[in-house]
């Protein structure tokens, strides 16, 4: 049988010690890895010192421009079976080049998770006012549309886009993050409940939801909650922390801001709490697949922990008031037999929810099936046919319009 080609546009190059954005994609490309897949992986970003080794995966890496026919050149020669999307602004830019040099192809959206349904709770925080129908909440939508198949970490995700958007089902597969499971071994390695000392949070601080979790720690929870248990600590980690992240940090109120953790589960198993007052977001949240990883209880929100458990009991307590957020943190910090249960139940939902036989190989079948009805399936999605369409495409005209702009100047790009 002829290898599958799959061709991986990507927003950045993956950093997985840096995000949970980056942990996933990287678990995408070990599924496509192990199921027999030849992987090309392109990004016009900018690699980094924490960029993930893909070679090491087998993956041919290209470097790629926005708004350049080069890209058209590279796919013509690639000729994939699949191209997938890293988040809906590559589609933008990328897709309308694919569909005319490989309209065969499948297209594939992983939407890492619904960015207009963040930007509205973020909206909600400050005006009070939750509006999903945002223009942002129409370029997104309009990207899954014009995709065969779109990717959704979250079953919130799906039924929101389902039953208030009316997307059809079959342009939508629910794939959560791809974890191994737990074993026995692993669980009796994990440090115990007197080998760890206060409370941690970790988050990428290029992640708006972060930086605001901080400030609730840093400004309403910590300084009730250390009053109640004197000599804890609070650590955070995080990548990307910018100054006004690093001034956070006092010795005096034990507030320590650490930055990058080299990695993140070690940095989490030194602590016997995550604490996470999660405001807004979408999505599920990497830091508590990482603290159930590595057996460590967690206190966070009703948002925080959206769609991670099921009908399973959380890996800790979920509370939206802040008095009864520091109770429950107090509880679980003080009490050997609540915190054990709790990451009981932290194993629970890693080994029934998140363990990735079941559900990557539920997408390669997925992937399969579509490839052999791929025709019916895009007749039966007309809309997404009309939004192909050229009078509709403008992200078209506008990449073209650039290019011609840049062709024209071509120290444009570099005086801007």
């Amino acid at each position: 049988m002829e290898q599958k080609k799959i061709l991986i546009i990507g927003l950045v190059w993956p950093e997985p010690e840096s995000s949970a954005a980056g942990t996933r994609i990287v678990q995408l490309i070990k599924l496509f890895h192990r199921t027999g897949y030849h992987i090309s992986f392109a990004s016009a970003a900018s690699k980094s010192e924490f960029s993930y080794d893909l070679k090491g995966l087998q993956v041919t890496e290209y470097p790629i421009r926005l708004n350049d026919s080069g890209f058209n050149e590279l796919i013509k020669t690639l000729q994939p079976d699949m191209v997938l999307y890293d988040r809906f602004m590559v589609e933008e830019q990328y897709g309308w080049r694919v569909h005319q040099e490989c309209p065969g192809a499948l297209k594939i959206l992983d939407t890492e998770d619904l960015h207009f349904l963040r930007q509205a709770r973020q909206l909600a925080i400050k005006t009070g006012h939750t509006n999903l129908y945002s223009d942002l909440a129409k370029r997104e939508i309009a990207a899954i549309l014009r995709c065969d198949l779109s990717l959704i970490i979250s079953e919130m995700e799906i039924t929101l886009l389902k039953e208030q958007f009316r997307i059809d089902p079959s342009l939508l597969h629910y794939l959560p993050f791809l974890e191994e499971e737990l074993t026995e071994t692993q669980v009796r390695n994990w440090k115990s409940f007197e080998e760890r000392e206060g409370f941690t949070f970790i988050g990428n601080f290029l992640h708006e939801p972060n930086w605001h979790a901080v400030q609730v720690l840093k400004t309403k929870i910590w300084p009730l909650l250390r009053r109640k248990i004197p000599g804890a600590g609070l650590h955070i980690y995080g990548a990307y922390p910018s100054q006004k992240v690093i001034q956070l940090h006092n010795a005096k109120e034990h507030f320590y801001v650490h930055g990058r953790a080299k990695d993140a589960r070690e940095a989490i198993e030194k602590h016997r709490i995550l604490l996470a007052p999660v405001q807004f977001g979408a999505g599920v949240k990497g830091k508590f697949i990482d603290a159930m990883q590595t057996g460590t209880p967690s206190v966070t929100t009703t948002i925080g922990a959206e769609a991670m458990k099921g009908n399973l009991d959380w890996n800790g307590a979920i509370e939206d008031q802040e008095e009864n957020f520091i109770q429950k943190a107090i509880q679980l910090y003080q009490h050997k037999d609540l915190w054990t249960q709790a990451r009981e139940n932290g194993i629970n939902i890693l080994n029934q929810r998140y363990a990735n036989v079941h559900n990557g190989m539920g997408l390669i079948k997925t992937l399969q099936d579509l490839s052999a009805t791929s025709e019916l399936h895009r007749q039966h999605n007309f809309i997404g046919q009309i939004l192909q369409h050229q009078s509709l495409n403008s992200t078209k005209y506008m990449s073209l319009w650039i290019e011609e702009k840049m062709r024209l100047d071509p120290g444009k790009e570099h005086k801007n």
